[in-house]
């Protein structure tokens, strides 16, 4: 794969996370709690995957794209733990509330959900920004 294909992608990847973290506002604003879940934690899985493209890598499933994050992202030390924790908290959250019976999303998981997806995004806004810069460099993919 190219660079510049690399950063097409990326950038491609980022832009759909951050669609969908509004996505996530809106239906957050309109009190459709399980939707906001739902949205904010696909946010976050576009945009680790945005980080993903950057080193050549993917994973045909949700818990892949999430190991790849935290081994190669988290490990080497480009996002503090608690960004591994945001990963792993929304992707429970919604799985909770798209599978379980009578699982309700409450108005305070909703809102920390919708929270953590932004900062999560934020944050890879600005890693991503330096890796594209050269400024903070990539984890070695073995």
């Amino acid at each position: 794969m190219n660079e510049n294909h690399t950063s097409d992608l990326s950038d491609y990847r980022l832009n759909k996370a951050m669609e969908l973290a509004d996505e996530a506002k809106l239906l957050f604003d309109n009190r459709r709690y399980d939707g906001c879940v739902n949205r904010s934690y696909y946010a976050i899985f576009s945009a680790v995957r945005s980080l993903l493209a950057l080193v050549g890598l993917d994973s045909r499933k949700h818990s892949g794209v999430i190991s790849y994050f935290d081994r190669y992202f988290v490990r080497h030390g480009t996002f503090d733990r608690e960004f591994s924790r945001i990963v792993h908290n929304s992707f429970d959250v919604r799985q909770a509330s798209d599978y379980q019976d009578f699982y309700i999303i409450s108005e305070a998981q909703a809102r920390a959900q919708l929270e953590g997806c932004m900062r999560f995004i934020s944050e890879v806004e600005e890693k991503r920004s330096l890796i594209l810069r050269g400024e903070l460099g990539l984890p070695d993919v073995e």
